[in-house]
């Protein structure tokens, strides 16, 4: 699926669309249309800069190379998006320091997007990390 994106999209679409192409596609080079190369990012671990998020992107598809992220509910208020996604996908490579377990991951992510002038300029993300080391057998428990 190609989503092609306009300075005149709406905030929610071009949100939309960085998941669909960066996350589920694995377009890093379709990000520059959507994202600021200087976006600055808040999520914990991550590095701002398009090049920072082309590095998460890299390592998550790396960790689980059938990731999906699914939007399941949205808000958009102005500039901003709010996303609840499922995560989801098989730990197929190194996550964390971590080999690879060939487990199963399906987690709740939230995404908040800020956006100016048809590109994302900021982000939150708040992934449900302790589930992923509970579902690849890290900290016990082996489900959800």
């Amino acid at each position: 699926m190609t989503i092609e994106t306009t300075a005149t999209d709406s905030v929610e679409q071009i949100c939309r669309a960085v998941i669909e192409r960066g996350f589920n596609n694995g377009d890093l080079e379709g990000l520059d249309a959507l994202v600021a190369t200087d976006i600055i990012e808040h999520q914990d671990g991550a590095t701002s800069g398009i090049d920072g998020l082309r590095a998460l992107i890299t390592e998550l598809r790396t960790a689980i190379p059938d990731l999906h992220l699914a939007i399941e509910d949205t808000a958009t208020s102005g500039d901003t998006t709010w996303f609840r996604i499922r995560s989801t996908g098989t730990n197929d490579g190194p996550i964390w320091g971590r080999p690879p377990t060939g487990r199963p991951i399906d987690i709740t992510v939230i995404d908040i997007m800020r956006v100016a002038d048809g590109r994302m300029v900021e982000h939150w993300g708040v992934a449900d990390r302790l589930a992923v080391l509970k579902q690849i057998g890290a900290m016990g428990g082996g489900g959800r």
